[in-house]
């Protein structure tokens, strides 16, 4: 796997590790770090998704368009980033809602069951196809980065995406952003 793909490979990682203490916390119906994990992981995920739209998948396209003797066909790269898209889309619309859900009980400083339930429903959800949806990026787009990008076009996509991936919001400090 080339650096860019390794790096992004990492933070699945660490976002993985984010939704395990999300799970843990949804579990002990423990609602302030319920919601603190929550934000976390959605602006993780958000902050992770940036970095593959601006860069790894236009980069990827464009060389499978331009090199056409790589062997990798151009719609099997369109249809598998756009699969990708819709996944990201989901898990964008999911996380909102489940922000929207805890935010709103945290406010009446008391979570329902059925709110609880509906978040922790929810973050299932996300995990479950997360999980189909790291491997089909880690298998297929990671992988292509190594077969249609030289060398410096690899380094220059790795810039990139590190620097898109350091690029937190505001309200997380760097210990919290790296370590959950």
């Amino acid at each position: 796997m080339t650096e860019p793909g390794r790096r992004l490979a990492d933070d699945h990682s660490a976002i993985d590790e984010v939704l395990q203490e999300l799970k843990t916390a949804l579990e002990f119906s423990d609602v302030e770090t319920s919601h603190a994990k929550l934000d976390l992981f959605w602006a993780r995920l958000a902050v992770h998704i940036r970095a593959e739209h601006l860069h790894l998948f236009p980069t990827v396209i464009t060389a499978v368009r331009e090199k056409e003797a790589t062997g990798l066909a151009l719609d099997e790269a369109e249809a598998t980033v756009a699969q990708l898209c819709d996944d990201h889309n989901f898990f964008m619309h999911e996380l909102a809602e489940a922000i929207q859900t805890i935010r709103g009980k945290l406010s009446d400083k008391l979570m329902d069951l059925d709110g609880l339930k509906k978040v922790q429903s929810a973050v299932l959800e996300i995990e479950r196809r997360l999980v189909r949806h790291n491997e089909l990026e880690e298998n297929k787009v990671y992988r292509w980065a190594g077969i249609v990008l030289n060398e410096q076009e690899q380094v220059d996509l790795a810039k990139n995406i590190e620097r898109e991936l350091a690029n937190r919001p505001p309200r997380f400090s760097p210990e919290v952003w790296q370590h959950s």
